[in-house]
């Protein structure tokens, strides 16, 4: 051992038993929600005394990949019956006596490739009092200093690949995108780092019984309700961050990146690991924690909210739901489609028919009573059939912009732009201010952790203005991959 190595060992060794809470996931915060694991049929009666029973499971499955695609129960409480999607983008309902949300279904669970959640019946479901806070206030924030759904998203649920063993990738925890080396990584409560790269804190390792799996790109922070939170994929690590210490919600962790088993496009993936009713580790799945932090953080008037994605062939129809968009005044919103291929549509739900193999970012812009706007983008995949009837995956595009808050007139705005699935031709901007568009060439994703894989641009804007922006790239075949942003500039100070 090197004289490094024996002086770190010992101060993990001395911190360990000078602090006993370091050794155990101890929970010293109780959750303001109760789990429940059920069978089709099964009632149980909450804290409360409400009576909850689980009426029925749909799990319908698409054509491309025959994956499970917005799973829905039906639930009673107290006889009173809703129905509820699991995962995907989705809030806690209010439901009689309480507020319930969905995080998984048993054939989720089946069709995985990894058993992220640890479920052993036919639905998980959680469980808060009518009108209760999803967590404290003031205890949860926001994992990444950049705009809501600044950059493409991947969460609970939605069904990313194939695997060789003829399952299914599928979401379990939060993929966030953002610009890589550019964008903090920040702590979203207060923890005890317990793992950073390979250094892991005594009594936190895999063998303790602890969901902790070290690797060089990956942080595990542990709080007071016995939660772990893995952050992925990061560029760097600050150089305050060791295991032992303790962090406050908002300290910055390090900057995001795309290394690990990324896939080669910059995001921070961050699951909560907590016990589940199975006894065992699995996600606790914090869709309905970041929505709550952020509003606390950064008080948005309005959120548009038209995710998740589609999965589908040509010739395929789809229904676009933005009718979870939020507003803090109430009233009502309108709601306005554009669609890539100059089509516009208005209606928080509509469906559009997709004829061309590509994959397109169709934007929600939504106004609220007050003239506020916010905008989401929803990635469609529109699969080619091969002779055989196989999938045929079309190009795809990730785009990312930094900084995403508080830009000025004058102020230069880096932009970073991946090509995957093609390395023919380049990628053409439209910054959505009227400026000449300009190019880039990409590295199509040839190597997944090349250094230089994203190509860069700067652009800067001389008005206030909110700014869409649109990337394109053509495959061989002539099939669109495209990207979208939008870009808010504020007035000078």
């Amino acid at each position: 051992m090197t004289p490094r190595f024996v002086s770190l060992f010992l101060f993990l060794f001395l911190l360990a038993l000078t602090n006993p809470t370091l050794s155990a996931a101890e929970s010293t915060r109780k959750a303001l929600f109760e789990t429940f694991d059920l069978t089709i049929g099964e009632t149980v009666t909450t804290t409360s005394g409400a009576e909850l029973t689980l009426v029925s499971v749909k799990e319908p499955k698409g054509d491309v990949w025959g994956e499970i695609s917005r799973p829905e129960v039906v639930v009673a409480v107290d006889g009173e019956t809703a129905t509820l999607v699991a995962g995907m983008y989705r809030l806690p309902v209010a439901i009689g006596s309480l507020q319930l949300d969905c995080p998984i279904t048993g054939g989720l669970q089946k069709n995985s490739h990894i058993d992220h959640w640890a479920l052993e019946k036919d639905a998980r479901l959680r469980v808060w009092p009518a009108g209760s806070p999803w967590i404290e206030p003031g205890s949860f924030g926001y994992p990444l200093k950049q705009r809501w759904f600044a950059s493409h998203t991947a969460f609970s649920n939605e069904p990313v690949a194939p695997r060789p063993d003829g399952r299914l990738y599928y979401h379990a925890g939060l993929d966030l995108g953002g610009c890589e080396a550019l964008t903090e990584v920040v702590a979203a409560t207060d923890a005890l780092v317990v793992s950073a790269g390979n250094r892991i804190l005594p009594g936190h390792e895999p063998a303790a019984d602890t969901p902790v799996n070290p690797r060089y790109d990956v942080l595990y922070l542990l709080d007071d309700r016995g939660w772990y939170y893995r952050y992925s994929h990061l560029h760097s690590f600050d150089d305050a961050i060791r295991p032992g210490l303790r962090v406050k919600k908002g300290q910055r962790l390090g900057l995001l990146g795309k290394e690990g088993g990324s896939g080669g496009w910059t995001h921070l993936h961050f699951e909560i690991k907590s016990r589940q009713p199975s006894g065992r580790w699995g996600t606790q799945d914090g869709y309905a924690f970041l929505w709550q932090g952020y509003r606390e953080l950064y008080d948005p008037a309005i959120l548009a909210v038209g995710r998740p994605g589609h999965v589908i062939f040509a010739g395929d129809t789809v229904t676009h739901d933005g009718a979870r968009s939020w507003c803090r005044d109430g009233g009502t919103l309108r709601y306005e489609w554009r669609f890539a291929d100059g089509e516009t549509a208005s209606g928080p739900s509509i469906r559009k028919r997709y004829e061309q193999p590509g994959c397109y970012r169709e934007t929600l812009v939504v106004t609220g009573p007050n003239g506020e706007t916010d905008a989401s983008f929803v990635r469609v995949q529109v699969f080619a059939r091969g002779e055989n009837g196989e999938a045929i995956a079309p190009p795809r595009l990730h785009a990312t912009y930094h900084p995403t808050l508080d830009i000025r007139p004058g102020q230069p705005v880096t932009f970073k732009i991946r090509a995957f699935g093609t390395t023919h031709g380049e990628e053409t901007w439209n910054f959505g201010d009227g400026s000449p568009e300009r190019t880039t060439r990409s590295d199509g994703n040839v190597e997944q952790l090349a250094p230089e894989g994203y190509a860069v641009i700067e652009h800067t804007y001389e008005k206030p203005g909110d700014y869409f922006v649109r990337v394109r790239r053509m495959n061989e075949q002539g099939h669109l991959a495209e990207d979208r942003l939008f870009v808010r500039v504020g007035a000078e100070r």
